[in-house]
């Protein structure tokens, strides 16, 4: 859950600390006093679009952090965190901070680690969840459709679509390289051309592996000759002769033996220095052959020079080494006899690329049969959510079904096109008037009736969903009566699993809360500032009652404000 919200900066915010508790806690005060502000700011704080004109005017920049307690170590938030190298503390702690400049820069951290924006949007939008007017939009649009369905039947088999989306994978990149291959004769023609003169040119190189750097380091050896020869002649005349290195170390080895007769522990150090001089005057014999072996040849650096720069020209064109070359050579020498047998390699990819459609279309068709149990499913859920919020003449259906296309493949008669989600479309039907064919619901819902459909969804979804804070952003905008106390009751039910917070304007939302911050816009020196203060019961009755009036607070509605409170809290 969210349990501290820091922001600074922010807007006509210059600085709040803003507790929160479990369960639901509503944000209410006059329009334009900031809680959307705040919203705004929670929703930068997890990976959010940001704007220099986030910044307050006259500041730097703008600082947002959130302090967040994620009690359930098998919370998805862990792995992904384990994933990308970031620590959650042993009190399971997750400190969420961005910073926005000015000059539009934008700096993330989790738990003091540096992060890019994509991060923080991922792990931010696995622990927290905004649900805005904006959202409950985006429910006209078809293409959220599936996504929700999926999203519904997937929260009970996770892995439903894997297999399908392997083999779709499969599918498609045999067909792209079938289609490559069906290039016309022309482009074919001049590839073949290419790639024949690129072999012909490495193999006349007749390269070896790792050839270049063993030349390079007999290049390095005979530019230095000299210096070589010199030093090991000098090494092995220090070790060897009268009054050199090992005559020295022969007398000490003798002294050791001699003094060993009379003590174990010497005996055990002479055997010791023996087998070391041993090693010593093998090295010596091994640098006298390494002199007897050295013979400089001028023509030799020449011929390595020469094979060097050869290497180097096929360097610019086919690799960063030798091994790369020789690669890319045995590459052109596989597309070139797919080019010369192209006929059969054509014919052989056919094949293939249908029998890897036939499976794909076979799991595409497991795909929509579930599709069509888990719209079933989806349908009896919202029916009875829909039923809570007074809509229980409404006929909801989710229409899965797969489109006929001018061009595709050819399946159960008809034509099909397999997509990266199966080969189905998706629909959400809504008729709200009994009688009333079901329709688009672009066509039929209003404002109020998308709001308590959204609601019915996220109350469905909220079970599965993992996040362990819900934001409600003035979701409640266009009902009022019994269909205002209902989404306050469905609102309060998804706080009993998440963490909510709720901007509201609606008394029957307000009262249900656990917590109620309002929030207020004061003018001080000249400058505009939001304040943020936690209601006591007394202080909820008031604020409550003003909301019920919408004008001044009487008696009546103090009165009406405290018995929407206790009856509230007694359910």
């Amino acid at each position: 859950m969210l349990t501290e919200l820091s922001i600074k900066n922010f807007a006509i915010i210059d600085e709040l600390h803003i507790p929160f508790q479990n369960g639901l806690t509503v944000l209410t005060g006059e329009t334009g006093a900031g809680k959307s502000i705040i919203i705004d700011a929670v929703g930068l704080l997890i990976g959010g679009r940001g704007s220099v004109e986030y910044v307050r005017h006259g500041e730097k920049k703008a600082e947002l952090e959130g302090l967040f307690i994620i009690d359930d170590t098998e919370h998805p938030v862990y792995q992904k965190a384990r994933e990308l190298g970031i620590e959650i503390m042993e009190d399971h702690m997750l400190v969420l901070h961005r910073t926005i400049s000015h000059s539009g820069k934008s700096i993330c951290r989790i738990n003091g680690k540096l992060i890019t924006l994509a991060i923080l949007k991922e792990i931010g939008q696995s622990v927290l969840d905004i649900h805005s007017q904006h959202e409950t939009q985006a429910l006209l649009n078809q293409d959220k459709h599936m996504e929700l369905l999926d999203y519904f039947y997937q929260s009970k088999h996770a892995h439903f679509k894997k297999h399908y989306q392997k083999l779709y994978q499969q599918w498609k990149e045999l067909k792209y390289k079938y289609e490559a291959n069906n290039k016309n004769e022309q482009e074919l023609a001049q590839r073949m051309d290419l790639l024949e003169f690129q072999l012909n040119e490495i193999q006349n190189a007749n390269l070896q592996p790792n050839e270049d750097e063993a030349l390079t380091d007999e290049r390095n050896e005979l530019h230095h000759f000299e210096t070589i020869h010199k030093n090991l002649n000098d090494a092995y005349n220090a070790l060897h002769g009268e009054q050199k290195g090992l005559d020295w170390l022969s007398h000490a080895a003798n002294n050791l033996e001699e003094a060993g007769e009379h003590n174990k522990e010497i005996q055990t150090l002479h055997q010791q220095y023996v087998d070391h001089y041993y090693l010593i005057e093998e090295i010596s014999y091994q640098i006298r052959q390494h002199l007897d072996q050295m013979d400089y040849q001028p023509g030799r650096l020449e011929l390595i020079e020469s094979r060097l720069h050869e290497i180097d020209q096929l360097k610019r064109k086919y690799g960063q080494n030798v091994e790369e070359i020789m690669t890319y050579s045995a590459k052109i020498e596989e597309e070139l006899d797919e080019i010369k047998n192209r006929d059969q390699h054509l014919a052989n990819l056919a094949e293939m690329v249908q029998e890897a459609a036939n499976d794909l279309l076979l799991e595409a068709k497991e795909l929509h049969n579930n599709r069509k149990k888990a719209a079933k499913q989806l349908e009896k859920a919202v029916l009875t959510e829909l039923k809570d919020l007074y809509l229980d003449k409404t006929d909801f259906q989710v229409d899965v079904f797969i489109p006929n296309k001018e061009k595709g493949i050819p399946f159960e008669g008809k034509k099909v096109t397999p997509h990266e989600d199966g080969m189905d479309q998706v629909k959400f039907l809504i008729s709200t008037n009994p009688g009333e064919p079901v329709k688009e619901l672009d066509r039929i819902a209003s404002g109020g009736e998308m709001s308590r459909i959204m609601l019915a969804l996220k109350n469905i979804f909220s079970k599965h969903q993992g996040v362990t804070s819900v934001i409600f952003d003035e979701v409640d905008t266009g009902v009022s009566g019994r269909v205002a106390q209902s989404m306050a009751d469905k609102i309060y039910n998804i706080s009993i699993g998440s963490q909510v917070l709720c901007i509201t304007h609606l008394p029957q939302v307000a009262s249900i809360a656990d917590t109620q911050l309002k929030i207020e816009k004061v003018i001080t020196g000249n400058r505009t500032h939001t304040t943020i203060q936690e209601l006591s019961f007394e202080e909820r009755i008031d604020e409550i009652g003003k909301m019920i009036t919408g004008a001044e607070l009487t008696d009546t509605s103090r009165t009406h404000a405290k018995e929407l409170i206790e009856m509230n809290h007694k359910k």
